[in-house]
């Protein structure tokens, strides 16, 4: 969904001295100071991060929470709970309830920090981490940032010049593309697919030659017709997988064609589900029309009637099968 990571600056250990053991000066904070060229004091380039953020109090946190089951959450994740001072977190009771899962008192302010609050409670996370506050960054499962609250706060943490470090852990992208059982050498993420039908549509359509594998997020009551136009526009025999309430007590996966899903989700779906579609394979030539008509001629040359070659060809290619269909029509 590692050594531990505190929110709070530590004291160092006793170090052995010309005259005995002597205690050092807890280190000193870094303060950021722009100059003339953009380069903070101690010739840190804007931006950089070097050094070990372990080794001191850091500021803004991201930790990735359980996708559902609990006893994934990390020893980090739990350290970093109880010595936060302020937990942004995108529900305020899936928060609580996991700590209580956990075992764990939160004594640190908890503020929500959802889709409806970021814009506005953004500027108000940046005063805290000014102010030289630990702020953890806590969605409801998975990464920040990732489809979830959190960029915004992030983008506006870095331009702040303030320390921002990761307690890794769950995230449903890789978690699903693992389960599905496509290629993982290479892939990309599309997040949300637009909610209206016609943009949906477009932005398939931009992705019918994607070469990579893709993953996408979807809501339950969208699912059947998101993969409907998926099946249409990417290819009904294109290999897919449906990755539903993940770590869960109801945890299913769904592989098969586009098609088969489809009508799998038509009935209707419950959950959150992470879509993994595999990626377009090499046209022929580019699925330039000739290239294509060539290709059916082929198969009927070879004893295949048309409907089939036609078939064939677009299961081959990932390309619909009116699009194939229509390159041999415009080629007699």
């Amino acid at each position: 969904m590692p050594g531990m990571v505190s929110g709070r600056a530590g004291r160092r250990q006793p170090e052995a001295g010309r005259g005995g053991a002597r205690t050092a000066a807890p280190p000193r904070r870094d303060r950021v100071q722009v100059g003339r060229l953009g380069r903070h004091r101690h010739q840190r380039p804007a931006g950089s991060e070097q050094g070990t953020p372990y080794s001191r109090r850091v500021t803004l946190v991201l930790a990735g929470a359980p996708l559902g089951d609990p006893a994934d959450a990390s020893p980090r994740l739990r350290d970093a709970l109880e010595k936060a001072d302020v937990i942004a977190a995108e529900d305020t009771r899936r928060l609580f309830r996991l700590a209580s899962d956990l075992g764990l008192r939160v004594p640190g302010r908890v503020v929500r920090h959802d889709d409806a609050t970021e814009e506005a409670g953004t500027p108000a996370l940046v005063e805290e981490l000014r102010a030289g506050r630990t702020v953890l960054l806590v969605t409801d499962g998975g990464m920040p940032s990732v489809s979830d609250p959190g960029y915004r706060l992030v983008a506006a943490a870095v331009a702040a010049g303030i320390l921002v470090t990761c307690v890794p852990g769950p995230s449903a992208v890789t978690t699903a593309l693992a389960l599905s059982g496509l290629p993982t050498d290479r892939f990309c993420f599309e997040g949300f697919l637009p909610r209206k039908p016609g943009e949906r549509r477009r932005a398939l359509t931009e992705l019918r030659d994607e070469r990579r594998t893709l993953v996408l997020f979807e809501a339950p009551h969208r699912l059947a017709a998101t993969l409907a136009d998926a099946a249409e526009i990417l290819g009904p025999d294109r290999p897919a997988a449906a990755c539903r309430e993940m770590t869960k007590t109801y945890e299913e996966t769904r592989r098969g064609t586009l098609a088969e899903l489809a009508g799998w989700a038509a009935d209707g779906v419950r959950g959150e589900i992470t879509l993994v579609i595999a990626g377009a394979p090499k046209a022929i030539a580019d699925a330039d029309p000739e290239a294509l008509a060539v290709a059916v001629q082929a198969r009927e040359r070879a004893g295949t009637d048309r409907k089939a070659a036609i078939a064939e060809v677009a299961r081959e290619t990932g390309l619909p099968k009116r699009i194939v269909y229509a390159a041999v029509v415009a080629a007699r």
